[in-house]
């Protein structure tokens, strides 16, 4: 049932604290909340305007009226259903061939993409500095498109995990070796920097090559790609080679 005292836990889920009070996270739209019973996700409620069109079998399911959606949805313009979901253990899977590691990254679509390129290239792995973004923050999940139900994303020491990783590191800098003219090995960790700083000097101490796409523009005054379109041209170039 859709009480006063659920209808605030549910608002207060756009906070990480609160996420993590309730080991709790939205996921809304129909498209999106089909798809998890095929997931390792869990869901614990399920609240939508009409259930019937969702196809669930669920004792968890409430119908709601559209006015009270509008009070448990973080989207401007509510779609049909949200469900609310536990957060499940950040458990590293030990052996990919190609992983994505973030660095800081602190805008939420620019995560959302790139666990959607992941999912395209069909990258299982995204390893994450403890202060990249949530994966769970509503904006995430939105941007995701649903992706983040097939890519594994992780929080660790950054420091810690990549002084133990057993294949190379590349790293994706403005002076680093032309993609174009890279042979990529077989396995190994594409890492990417803060939207604004980079790579910190700690990871790149750690880091065994650097690439970078170079510029055909003859204008000098552009600034450096978006993390997550530089992240789009170099998976792009790495699955051209294969």
């Amino acid at each position: 049932m859709l009480t006063a005292h659920t209808i605030k836990i549910i608002q207060s889920l756009d906070k990480k604290k609160y996420r993590q009070k309730y080991n709790l996270f939205l996921v809304e739209g129909n498209k999106i909340i089909k798809e998890l019973p095929n997931s390792d996700y869990e869901i614990t409620e399920l609240y939508s305007i009409d259930p019937d069109k969702l196809n669930i079998k669920t004792e968890k399911t409430d119908r709601i009226l559209p006015n009270e959606l509008k009070k448990i949805s973080f989207l401007q313009n509510p779609k049909d259903s949200v469900a609310v979901c536990k957060i499940p253990e950040n458990n590293i899977i030990k052996d990919t061939n190609i992983q994505i590691v973030l660095d800081g990254i602190q805008d939420p679509g620019n995560l959302g993409t790139i666990i959607r390129l992941a999912d395209w290239f069909g990258i299982e792995q995204i390893i994450c500095s403890n202060d990249t973004v949530d994966i769970y923050n509503p904006k995430v999940i939105q941007a995701t498109m649903g992706s983040f139900l097939r890519v594994n994303v992780c929080y660790v020491d950054l420091d810690n995990y990549l002084s133990t990783y057993q294949h190379p590191i590349l790293g994706t800098d403005m002076d680093g070796e032309n993609i174009y003219k890279t042979d990529f090995p077989e396995k190994f960790s594409l890492v990417f920097g803060n939207e604004g700083n980079g790579l910190r000097d700690s990871t790149e101490k750690l880091i065994s090559k650097m690439i970078t796409i170079p510029r055909f523009g003859q204008n000098q005054s552009t600034e450096s790609l978006n993390v997550s379109m530089s992240a789009g041209i170099i998976l792009g170039e790495i699955f051209s080679k294969k």
